[in-house]
């Protein structure tokens, strides 16, 4: 039997990219996923007959990620499901790459509201089940908290809801400590080859990215840690699985001809290359996405 075989995961914007992929990597080890999105009714289906042909069972919802009675109320719905909740994955963001000066307030508002504001109250609602399940993980997808002000340029707003998002790991970790949750972040070392990624960034970031199933690794042995013992913690992908001993990365690679780009807010990585502000097609207005 699985570790993970009839434990509950939340994930939210798990109907694309980083978040399906994660979803299915803990659909085969037959978990229940209750996943919250904005997407087509399609979509949704799909989600759901994915995760089901992977081994889990599925709760798919089509919900506004700002509402936070919609949020309580998916969140019961799925422990009248499936008893409980123990791991909460919150993935869904808003990407834009707009400066200052070329963002909106409705775009300001929309980046924060699905990224931060999103997580916070997500992490809210399953509180209470999260402390009396075993093993109990929170896992933002955010940046460690290696802020410079270069890193912040050029996209500032997103930026503000990344490391919002790792202020709550460092904030959440120390609330929740006596009550044995683990709050830690993770991020990509490169971008990962998604939707967004194709429609925000020119054509040598796709090629150069790697796919979105080594997030969905990453995740999984990150919620296998102890969580009395791994909080408040900041992981990238290809470090946290190295620790696994894991050396061989070429199958998540897009096109192995191509160098591997940097993901944003990371120092300096001699084999990688960085993603600078003219690889950005700044003109593309943000939308709620999943990660």
């Amino acid at each position: 039997m699985s570790k993970l075989e009839r434990k509950t995961i939340v994930i939210t914007g798990g109907s694309r990219g980083i978040g399906l992929a994660i979803a299915l990597r803990y659909a085969t080890t037959k978990a229940n996923l209750i996943i919250l999105t904005k997407d087509a009714p399609e979509n949704i289906k799909q989600t759901a007959d994915q995760i089901i042909s992977a081994g889990g069972q599925a709760l798919v919802l089509n919900i506004d990620i700002s509402d936070q009675q919609a949020i309580k109320e998916a969140i019961s719905q799925g422990v009248d499901l499936f008893g409980g909740v123990n791991i909460l994955v919150n993935n869904m963001s808003a990407m834009s790459f707009t400066d200052t000066l070329h963002t909106t307030p409705e775009q300001f508002d929309l980046i924060i509201t699905t990224s931060v504001r999103a997580a916070f109250f997500m992490s809210q609602a399953c509180f209470p089940y999260l402390r009396k399940a075993n093993n109990p993980h929170i896992v933002n997808i955010s940046p460690p908290l290696h802020i410079d002000r270069d890193r912040l340029k050029n996209h500032l707003a997103f930026s503000v809801s990344k490391y919002a998002m790792s202020f709550c790991t460092l904030g959440m970790s120390a609330e929740f400590e006596s009550d044995g949750i683990a709050v830690n972040s993770l991020w990509p070392e490169t971008p990962i080859a998604t939707s967004t990624i194709k429609e925000h960034c020119l054509a040598q970031v796709y090629v150069g990215s790697r796919w979105p199933a080594i997030m969905a690794d990453a995740v999984y042995e990150l919620t296998l840690r102890d969580s009395k013992k791994c909080s408040g913690q900041f992981f990238t992908d290809e470090a946290l699985l190295r620790e696994k001993d894991i050396i061989d990365f070429s199958h998540y690679a897009v096109d192995l001809s191509a160098p591997l780009m940097q993901s944003l807010f990371l120092p300096a990585d001699e084999n990688k290359t960085p993603i600078s502000q003219e690889l950005f097609l700044c003109n593309r207005a943000p939308q709620a996405k999943n990660m």
